[in-house]
Protein backbone atom coordinates (compact mmCIF):
# COMPACT_ATOMS: atom_id res chain seq x y z
CA UNK A 1 0.00 0.00 0.00
CA UNK A 2 1.46 3.10 -1.39
CA UNK A 3 2.07 5.62 2.10
CA UNK A 4 2.65 8.50 0.08
CA UNK A 5 1.10 12.12 0.45
CA UNK A 6 -2.84 12.09 0.27
CA UNK A 7 -4.33 13.32 -2.40
CA UNK A 8 -8.07 14.83 -2.32
CA UNK A 9 -10.27 13.75 -5.55
CA UNK A 10 -12.78 16.95 -6.75
CA UNK A 11 -15.00 14.67 -8.33
CA UNK A 12 -15.41 12.08 -5.21
CA UNK A 13 -15.37 14.77 -2.32
CA UNK A 14 -18.18 16.70 -4.31
CA UNK A 15 -20.14 13.61 -4.90
CA UNK A 16 -20.36 13.05 -1.53
CA UNK A 17 -21.31 16.44 -0.58
CA UNK A 18 -17.80 17.90 0.72
CA UNK A 19 -16.25 20.80 -0.62
CA UNK A 20 -13.56 20.51 -2.96
CA UNK A 21 -9.85 20.49 -1.42
CA UNK A 22 -8.36 23.53 -3.11
CA UNK A 23 -4.71 24.46 -1.77
CA UNK A 24 -5.41 27.95 -2.46
CA UNK A 25 -8.63 27.66 -0.40
CA UNK A 26 -6.60 26.23 2.48
CA UNK A 27 -4.34 28.78 2.50
CA UNK A 28 -6.17 31.14 2.69
CA UNK A 29 -8.00 29.48 6.06
CA UNK A 30 -4.59 28.88 7.92
CA UNK A 31 -3.90 32.75 7.18
CA UNK A 32 -7.51 33.61 7.96
CA UNK A 33 -6.67 31.63 11.63
CA UNK A 34 -3.42 32.97 12.44
CA UNK A 35 -4.71 36.28 11.63
CA UNK A 36 -7.40 35.64 14.26
CA UNK A 37 -5.00 34.77 17.22
CA UNK A 38 -2.58 37.62 16.19
CA UNK A 39 -5.33 39.86 17.03
CA UNK A 40 -5.82 38.41 20.23
CA UNK A 41 -4.81 40.91 23.36
CA UNK A 42 -1.29 39.87 24.74
CA UNK A 43 -1.34 39.70 28.56
CA UNK A 44 1.77 41.80 29.91
CA UNK A 45 2.85 40.20 33.51
CA UNK A 46 2.86 43.01 35.60
CA UNK A 47 5.88 42.85 37.46
CA UNK A 48 5.24 43.83 41.52
CA UNK A 49 7.21 46.96 42.39
CA UNK A 50 10.90 46.31 44.12
CA UNK A 51 12.29 48.06 46.35
CA UNK A 52 15.53 49.21 45.13
CA UNK A 53 17.79 48.70 48.16
CA UNK A 54 17.13 45.11 49.11
CA UNK A 55 15.69 44.14 45.23
CA UNK A 56 13.06 42.31 46.70
CA UNK A 57 9.32 42.81 46.37
CA UNK A 58 8.29 46.22 48.49
CA UNK A 59 5.35 43.60 50.03
CA UNK A 60 8.16 42.30 51.36
CA UNK A 61 11.00 44.24 51.48
CA UNK A 62 13.77 42.93 53.94
CA UNK A 63 15.41 47.11 54.36
CA UNK A 64 13.98 47.06 58.19
CA UNK A 65 16.79 44.16 58.68
CA UNK A 66 19.68 45.99 57.09
CA UNK A 67 22.18 48.27 58.66
CA UNK A 68 21.10 51.57 58.86
CA UNK A 69 23.99 52.93 57.05
CA UNK A 70 25.98 49.93 55.36
CA UNK A 71 28.89 48.99 56.92
CA UNK A 72 32.45 50.69 57.00
CA UNK A 73 34.58 47.67 55.61
CA UNK A 74 38.32 48.05 54.12
CA UNK A 75 37.74 44.16 52.15
CA UNK A 76 36.48 44.95 48.76
CA UNK A 77 34.40 41.68 47.41
CA UNK A 78 34.49 40.57 43.95
CA UNK A 79 31.53 38.25 43.29
CA UNK A 80 31.69 36.23 39.98
CA UNK A 81 28.14 34.87 39.59
CA UNK A 82 27.09 32.35 37.58
CA UNK A 83 24.24 33.85 34.79
CA UNK A 84 21.88 31.05 36.09
CA UNK A 85 21.71 32.86 40.11
CA UNK A 86 20.48 35.99 38.31
CA UNK A 87 17.04 34.63 37.31
CA UNK A 88 16.52 32.91 41.06
CA UNK A 89 14.18 34.66 43.12
CA UNK A 90 15.42 33.93 46.61
CA UNK A 91 19.16 35.68 45.84
CA UNK A 92 21.20 36.39 48.95
CA UNK A 93 23.84 38.65 46.73
CA UNK A 94 22.02 41.34 46.32
CA UNK A 95 21.29 41.55 50.45
CA UNK A 96 25.08 41.26 50.77
CA UNK A 97 25.22 44.49 48.62
CA UNK A 98 22.49 46.01 50.44
CA UNK A 99 24.87 46.06 53.55
CA UNK A 100 28.13 47.13 52.03
CA UNK A 101 29.36 50.45 50.94
CA UNK A 102 28.89 51.19 47.06
CA UNK A 103 32.38 49.88 44.94
CA UNK A 104 32.98 46.21 48.31
CA UNK A 105 30.56 44.29 46.67
CA UNK A 106 31.36 43.96 43.12
CA UNK A 107 29.17 41.31 40.86
CA UNK A 108 30.72 40.41 37.26
CA UNK A 109 28.22 38.09 36.04
CA UNK A 110 29.66 35.48 33.38
CA UNK A 111 31.03 32.22 32.97
CA UNK A 112 34.25 32.45 31.47
CA UNK A 113 36.76 35.48 32.06
CA UNK A 114 39.58 36.70 30.36
CA UNK A 115 42.05 39.53 30.41
CA UNK A 116 40.37 40.99 27.13
CA UNK A 117 37.24 40.94 28.34
CA UNK A 118 37.28 41.08 31.59
CA UNK A 119 40.57 43.25 32.25
CA UNK A 120 39.61 44.64 35.97
CA UNK A 121 39.16 41.47 37.37
CA UNK A 122 42.28 39.90 35.86
CA UNK A 123 44.09 43.13 37.54
CA UNK A 124 42.63 41.79 40.71
CA UNK A 125 43.29 37.97 39.90
CA UNK A 126 47.23 39.16 40.03
CA UNK A 127 47.43 41.72 42.94
CA UNK A 128 49.05 40.02 45.73
CA UNK A 129 46.58 41.10 48.55
CA UNK A 130 43.73 39.01 46.72
CA UNK A 131 42.39 35.98 48.33
CA UNK A 132 39.68 33.66 46.78
CA UNK A 133 37.62 31.76 49.14
CA UNK A 134 37.15 27.76 47.93
CA UNK A 135 37.69 24.81 49.42
CA UNK A 136 40.97 22.61 48.59
CA UNK A 137 43.67 20.87 49.30
CA UNK A 138 45.57 23.75 48.48
CA UNK A 139 43.30 26.17 50.72
CA UNK A 140 44.48 27.66 53.87
CA UNK A 141 42.70 28.56 56.58
CA UNK A 142 41.22 32.07 56.45
CA UNK A 143 41.24 32.40 60.20
CA UNK A 144 44.81 31.04 60.64
CA UNK A 145 46.04 33.15 58.15
CA UNK A 146 44.65 36.07 59.53
CA UNK A 147 46.16 35.46 63.12
CA UNK A 148 49.59 34.33 61.72
CA UNK A 149 50.03 37.52 59.73
CA UNK A 150 49.15 41.28 60.41
CA UNK A 151 46.07 40.97 57.64
CA UNK A 152 44.29 43.68 59.12
CA UNK A 153 46.61 46.26 58.44
CA UNK A 154 45.94 45.26 54.57
CA UNK A 155 43.11 45.94 52.56
CA UNK A 156 43.00 42.73 50.52
CA UNK A 157 39.90 41.82 47.45
CA UNK A 158 38.02 38.59 48.14
CA UNK A 159 36.52 36.59 45.04
CA UNK A 160 33.50 34.36 45.57
CA UNK A 161 32.23 32.26 43.36
CA UNK A 162 28.27 32.93 43.79
CA UNK A 163 26.46 29.62 42.01
CA UNK A 164 25.08 26.19 42.76
CA UNK A 165 28.46 23.92 44.25
CA UNK A 166 28.84 22.61 40.66
CA UNK A 167 28.55 25.47 38.90
CA UNK A 168 31.13 26.87 41.13
CA UNK A 169 33.26 23.93 40.36
CA UNK A 170 33.41 24.27 36.91
CA UNK A 171 33.80 27.82 36.85
CA UNK A 172 36.56 27.38 38.77
CA UNK A 173 38.67 24.75 36.92
CA UNK A 174 37.67 26.53 33.68
CA UNK A 175 39.33 29.97 34.88
CA UNK A 176 42.93 29.86 34.90
CA UNK A 177 42.65 33.64 36.36
CA UNK A 178 40.82 32.38 39.34
CA UNK A 179 44.08 29.93 40.05
CA UNK A 180 46.16 33.65 40.49
CA UNK A 181 45.11 34.85 44.24
CA UNK A 182 45.71 32.98 47.51
CA UNK A 183 43.07 30.15 47.83
CA UNK A 184 41.46 30.20 51.09
CA UNK A 185 38.52 28.47 53.16
CA UNK A 186 36.37 29.12 56.56
CA UNK A 187 37.40 26.58 59.23
CA UNK A 188 34.37 27.30 61.68
CA UNK A 189 32.19 24.77 62.64
CA UNK A 190 28.72 26.74 61.61
CA UNK A 191 25.31 25.82 59.82
CA UNK A 192 24.06 27.31 57.05
CA UNK A 193 21.14 29.69 58.31
CA UNK A 194 19.72 29.18 54.55
CA UNK A 195 17.62 26.30 55.22
CA UNK A 196 14.70 27.16 52.16
CA UNK A 197 17.62 25.77 49.59
CA UNK A 198 19.17 22.38 49.56
CA UNK A 199 23.12 22.75 50.49
CA UNK A 200 25.51 19.23 50.00
CA UNK A 201 26.84 19.17 53.12
CA UNK A 202 25.81 20.41 56.42
CA UNK A 203 28.82 22.99 56.79
CA UNK A 204 28.15 23.94 53.03
CA UNK A 205 27.19 27.97 53.46
CA UNK A 206 25.53 30.20 50.59
CA UNK A 207 27.26 33.01 49.37
CA UNK A 208 26.38 35.58 51.47
CA UNK A 209 27.31 33.93 55.11
CA UNK A 210 30.54 33.18 53.20
CA UNK A 211 31.24 36.92 53.12
CA UNK A 212 30.01 37.36 56.23
CA UNK A 213 32.58 34.57 57.90
CA UNK A 214 35.01 36.12 55.83
CA UNK A 215 34.57 39.98 56.41
CA UNK A 216 34.01 39.49 60.09
CA UNK A 217 37.73 37.90 60.06
CA UNK A 218 39.47 40.26 58.06
CA UNK A 219 38.12 42.94 59.85
CA UNK A 220 38.56 41.49 62.95
CA UNK A 221 34.64 42.20 63.88
CA UNK A 222 32.28 39.14 64.58
CA UNK A 223 29.31 42.16 65.02
CA UNK A 224 30.06 42.19 61.07
CA UNK A 225 29.16 38.57 60.53
CA UNK A 226 25.53 38.98 62.88
CA UNK A 227 24.58 42.23 61.26
CA UNK A 228 24.49 40.32 57.36
CA UNK A 229 23.28 37.16 58.88
CA UNK A 230 20.21 39.33 60.00
CA UNK A 231 18.43 39.76 56.83
CA UNK A 232 19.18 35.89 55.42
CA UNK A 233 17.23 34.64 58.98
CA UNK A 234 14.69 37.50 58.01
CA UNK A 235 14.52 35.90 54.38
CA UNK A 236 13.76 32.38 55.91
CA UNK A 237 11.31 32.93 58.35
CA UNK A 238 9.11 34.72 55.76
CA UNK A 239 9.19 32.23 53.27
CA UNK A 240 9.00 29.06 56.06
CA UNK A 241 5.37 31.42 57.53
CA UNK A 242 3.89 30.61 53.96
CA UNK A 243 4.68 27.75 52.86
CA UNK A 244 8.23 26.99 52.54
CA UNK A 245 9.69 23.68 53.72
CA UNK A 246 13.02 23.02 55.16
CA UNK A 247 15.81 22.16 53.31
CA UNK A 248 17.63 19.61 54.84
CA UNK A 249 21.53 19.06 53.26
CA UNK A 250 21.73 16.03 50.84
CA UNK A 251 24.39 15.03 53.50
CA UNK A 252 21.25 15.27 56.07
CA UNK A 253 19.17 13.15 54.26
CA UNK A 254 21.89 10.66 53.37
CA UNK A 255 22.93 10.06 56.66
CA UNK A 256 19.18 9.37 58.02
CA UNK A 257 17.97 7.41 54.99
CA UNK A 258 15.49 10.30 54.47
CA UNK A 259 17.10 10.61 50.39
CA UNK A 260 14.38 9.52 48.19
CA UNK A 261 15.96 10.62 44.97
CA UNK A 262 16.78 7.30 43.03
CA UNK A 263 20.70 7.21 43.18
CA UNK A 264 22.74 8.25 40.89
CA UNK A 265 24.53 5.28 38.18
CA UNK A 266 27.65 7.47 37.90
CA UNK A 267 30.58 6.07 39.93
CA UNK A 268 32.14 9.58 40.48
CA UNK A 269 28.93 10.77 41.71
CA UNK A 270 28.06 7.73 43.81
CA UNK A 271 31.70 8.41 45.36
CA UNK A 272 31.13 11.88 45.96
CA UNK A 273 27.88 10.72 47.56
CA UNK A 274 30.00 8.21 49.98
CA UNK A 275 32.25 11.08 50.76
CA UNK A 276 29.29 13.10 51.95
CA UNK A 277 28.34 10.77 54.58
CA UNK A 278 32.00 9.41 55.85
CA UNK A 279 33.77 12.75 55.79
CA UNK A 280 32.60 15.90 58.14
CA UNK A 281 35.24 18.48 56.57
CA UNK A 282 33.96 17.77 52.74
CA UNK A 283 32.42 20.51 51.08
CA UNK A 284 32.13 19.86 47.76
CA UNK A 285 31.96 22.24 44.84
Amino acid sequence: MDNGPCVCSPVSLEENGLPACDGSYADDELVDAFGDLATLPVEVEERRPTCLRCRRPQKVCLCPFLPQQPLEVSTCLYVVQHPAEESRVLRTVPLLAACLPQGKCNVIVGRRFNEEKHPELAAVCRDDRTLILYPGPKSQNLEELAQRLEISAVKHNVIIIDGTWSQAKNMFLKNSMFHLPKQVQLNRNLSSQYVIRTQPSNICLSTLECAAVALSVLEKNDEIQEILLRPLKALCSFQLQHGAQVHHSKEHLLRNGMYDKPMPKNKRKIKRMEKLMTDHNVCPR
